[in-house]
């Protein structure tokens, strides 16, 4: 009896192979390329499940183009690169990898909250040049984290974990805005008091973006947003490109309007705005929040799980639309 057949569509750890091709027969991405669409397609056809990243694109032609299709299992938290309507509808599973990468996300969140506080890549690019020729009062003296107040918009499971390290560690007051307010022990344990989206804003002398990019948080920060932030704020991004409004940021970053950003995800990323490339106060880092060779390992783990546990055992560990597996 064959094995069905599945593609991993851009290189990943040896190991994660080995265990597909312990069930499967495997079609690899081993140089990397960023296929396009109808390359895709291409590779899908025959194909049972799908290992993906965010570069991938799964939307209604892509699955009206691949009928034997029955799951995409995407090494990552983040599933904006699915239709998930549109998987429901053709009875394609959607899988993500929660939970193994949040404590990691959130030491890289508050990392660059740090970076971009006290000015990092300012001051290195400036020692990096032969600027540097004396001593100053006000050299690269950028805003205080400790005892500082926090705003996070969004509080899932990595939003919570980036308050208890600035409440716990830095003994900063945690304001938060969420669709959903905590539960009170969650509030508690995160030492985090709910507030409104422009209350945030206007309070917060760092602002951290944790919320998932959908249609409705599409530029959830633009120019009105930035104009209700202090001048001596700054505002973090992990979430997604086009949470932010990446023009109008650059523009605020420009006239001072708010003193810095430190953004890991960008709006048609891998490019990145040339205005944002242009201004000194912002901290870029290239989509690497999760990047620890642990933490990356579980993630390629877990979509390999859900691979060999919908299409072997019929049980996959964290579907997103689980009425597909009830079918």
């Amino acid at each position: 009896m064959s094995k069905p057949k599945v593609l991993v569509a851009r290189a990943v750890f040896p190991e994660a192979v080995a265990r597909l091709e312990e069930h499967f027969e495997v079609e690899t991405n081993p140089d990397d390329a960023l296929w396009s669409k109808a390359q895709l397609i291409g590779k899908l056809q025959g194909k049972a499940g799908v290992f993906t990243t965010g570069s991938e694109r799964i939307d209604a032609e892509v699955l009206d183009a691949c009928p034997g299709l029955k799951i995409c299992a995407n090494m990552a938290v983040g599933y904006n690169n699915f239709d998930v309507p549109a998987m429901t509808a053709r009875g394609v599973l959607a899988t993500n990898a929660p939970d193994v990468l949040t404590e990691t996300t959130a030491d890289f969140g508050f990392a660059l909250l740090m970076a971009t506080a006290r000015r990092i890549t300012e001051s290195e690019h400036f020692l990096r040049a032969g600027k540097w020729t004396k001593w100053s009062y006000d050299m690269f003296a950028g805003g205080e984290v400790h005892g500082s107040t926090l705003g996070i918009i969004g509080m899932g499971r990595i939003g919570q974990g980036i308050a208890k390290r600035g409440a716990h560690g830095f003994g900063m007051k945690v304001l938060y805005y969420n669709r959903s307010r905590l539960a009170p022990a969650m509030e508690a344990e995160c030492k985090a008091g709910y507030v409104g989206k422009e209350e945030l804003l206007k309070t917060a002398d760092h602002v951290v973006l944790v919320v998932p990019y959908t249609p409705e948080s599409h530029h959830t920060i633009g120019a009105a947003e930035l104009a209700l932030m202090k001048p001596t704020a700054t505002l973090i991004n992990i979430a997604r490109g086009g949470i932010v409004d990446d023009a109008a940021l650059a523009a605020a970053l420009r006239e001072k309007r708010i003193a810095a950003a430190g953004l890991d995800v960008f709006e048609g990323e891998p490019q990145v705005h040339p205005d944002l490339l242009a201004v000194p106060n912002v901290v870029l880092t290239p989509h690497i929040a999760s990047a620890t060779v642990p933490t990356r390992r579980a993630m390629a783990d877990l979509a390999v799980d859900n691979l060999i546990g919908y299409l072997v055992h019929g049980q996959p560990k964290t579907p997103l639309n689980p009425e597909v597996v009830k079918a």
